[in-house]
């Protein structure tokens, strides 16, 4: 696994509903063209519409449980009689062929990753400059209930509480500057994974006798 790690690099970000990730990511790929955006792996049979490894990686349940026994899922869970979960194997396939690796997950979903794969990710908190530019935001998105957009930003003010978790923090006040600060912060991660191989390839040649 050491030799995979040593050549791609992890970019999680996060960030409430309505802060504009989506958007930023788009202004994202277009500077980067050797990333990976990891998807879910699941049992269940594919949907009209849905592609292997666009949409989800699709698997039986034999393969889905082989992997659990080999620790090969930074989580999963099962829903309704089928597994959903989020596969080492397209990450490190991934991170053996030098891409970045992109996350768009949440504080929970931030801190599992850390918890395997700390020392190649660095991570970015994207939001409004306040709470109240939120909501407007998901009010002027005109696609939720109310009773869904309050439950929208009581998850952000939960999720505000855990930027020291975080690299890096991005204000989205406007798209452009924005972007181009999450431009920098996946160079940025490029370069730490860079850095860290050379640790790694230091410390083995000094140990050597």
């Amino acid at each position: 696994m050491t030799d995979e790690l040593n050549k791609g690099a992890i970019l999680i970000i996060s960030g409430p509903s309505g802060c504009g990730k989506s958007s930023m990511l788009k202004k994202f790929y277009e500077n980067f063209t050797d990333y990976y955006f990891s998807i879910s792996t699941t049992t269940r049979k594919p949907r009209i519409g849905e592609e292997n490894g666009v949409d989800y990686f699709f698997v039986t349940q034999e393969e889905f449980e082989t992997d659990i026994e080999n620790d090969y899922f930074l989580e999963y869970a099962k829903v309704h009689d089928n597994y959903y979960g989020t596969s080492l194997k397209p990450i490190l396939k991934a991170l053996g062929e030098g891409k970045l690796v992109i996350f768009d997950i949440d504080v929970q979903g931030h801190d599992l990753v850390r918890a395997k794969l700390d020392a190649i990710t660095t991570s970015v908190f994207i939001t409004t400059p306040t709470l109240y530019e939120l909501e407007l935001r998901l009010n002027k998105r005109n696609s939720d209930t109310e009773e869904t957009i309050q439950n929208r930003l009581k998850n952000a003010k939960i999720e505000i509480n855990s930027l020291d978790k975080y690299d890096y923090l991005i204000l989205n006040d406007d798209l452009e500057k924005a972007s181009q600060k999450l431009i920098s912060v996946g160079n940025v991660a490029l370069i730490k994974s860079s850095l860290f191989s050379k640790k790694i390839i230091v410390e083995s040649w000094m140990n050597k006798k």
